[in-house]
């Protein structure tokens, strides 16, 4: 079974930094494209960076370009989104999908990032 779990998350200060992790399993890790999703209060999920099945390419939202930076380890199945200068508008929880680049079809459980003074 496909199973996607994130890791990482919690309160941090404006101006901080936080590193979420993403462990796959139940599937050919390699093969696939991933991404990283966020759901802010009272908002749609938005895309927040992509990486393709080699990391050969990323891409990222407008608002956290130059912030965070998403890579992965196909050795090691998992996908990491670094997030640096975090601001109060980054918080959301954060997931983790299988697939990016049209509508992923897995999703992680989800893991809440809190940027608070």
């Amino acid at each position: 079974q496909v199973q996607l779990v994130e890791s990482g998350g919690g309160l941090v200060q404006p101006g901080g930094s936080l590193r979420l992790s993403c462990a796959a399993s139940g599937f050919t890790f390699s093969r696939y494209h991933m991404g990283w999703y966020r759901q802010a209060p009272g908002k749609e999920r938005e895309v927040v960076a992509r990486i393709t099945s080699t990391g050969g390419m990323t891409n990222y939202a407008d608002s956290v370009k130059g912030r965070f930076t998403i890579s992965r380890d196909n050795a090691k199945n998992t996908v990491v989104l670094q997030m640096n200068s975090l601001k109060p508008e980054d918080t959301a929880v954060y997931y983790c999908t299988r697939g990016a680049w049209g509508l992923p079809d897995y999703w992680g459980q989800g893991t809440q990032v809190t940027v608070s003074s």
